[in-house]
């Protein structure tokens, strides 16, 4: 099996490192993901100047840095690496749950591999000022990726760990609306700047992501490409239909 890792912390990341040495009880890995960090990409493609591909060794691995987004680097790696079966993106520095997936460079270079008919995962963890023990997380690593192995019909899964976990569970993605609002500052130059900022409206709902994180546990969500409101979609032609 060829397992293809990639991530949007950069290459030298040591999530992506602890992510890698796992991978490679199940296939050949090989690393490719982006030369320097690219949180909150999102989907992005690079379309208006060429793209780099180099060579690099990360602790022994087999591994490539691309001068370009978490989607690029998954798109030109199973472009340089005939027939990968499986990508693992990760393991991010900061959890990517809620709305947050919708702007996840973690995210986008699975769902990037789904769009290529690759089965893809994409973890994330927590973020913290101290080093994060990776080695918490292994044995939930394996659990997730065995599991997902076995289910033959599951294209992407995006998976979340507690900081110290104590159990997997499967979830829906956590909906919140939020109050955003705005705070000008000034920079040290005089000039006037902005950050955004958001306070949740809603309570956390049982059974999602966002609960089984609070609850210490990792959470696995199926997720799709389609993002198409099948309910509403139904009721709006049953409606014009009955005009």
């Amino acid at each position: 099996m060829r397992i293809l890792v990639s991530n949007d912390d950069g290459v030298h990341s040591p999530g992506i490192l602890a992510l890698a040495r796992v991978a490679q009880d199940y296939g050949d890995v090989r690393v490719v993901a982006p030369d320097v960090e690219q949180s909150a990409m999102g989907h992005a493609i690079t379309v208006r100047r060429p793209l780099h591909y180099h060579r690099t060794r990360i602790d022994g691995l087999d591994a490539y840095r691309v001068d370009g987004t978490p989607a690029d680097a998954v798109a030109l790696g199973a472009h340089h690496w005939d027939k990968v079966d499986l990508v693992l993106s990760g393991i991010n520095l900061g959890l990517n749950i809620g709305h947050n997936i919708r702007h996840s460079g973690t995210v986008s270079a699975a769902m990037q591999a789904a769009f290529l008919s690759i089965p893809a995962i994409a973890f994330s963890g927590p973020s913290s000022d101290d080093p994060v023990d990776y080695g918490v997380f292994e044995p939930y690593l394996r659990q997730v990726i065995e599991l997902f192995l076995d289910l033959d019909d599951l294209p992407l899964l995006n998976v979340n760990f507690p900081l110290q976990p104590k159990g997997l569970r499967w979830t829906r993605q956590s909906v919140r609306h939020y109050d955003g609002y705005v705070i000008p500052g000034e920079d040290p130059m005089g000039r006037t700047h902005y950050w955004f900022g958001e306070e949740p409206r809603e309570q956390v709902e049982t059974g999602t992501d966002r609960w089984a994180i609070e609850h210490g546990y990792v959470s696995m969500t199926p997720l799709r490409l389609d993002v198409t409101d099948d309910q509403r979609l139904e009721r709006v032609l049953r409606t014009l239909q009955d005009r």
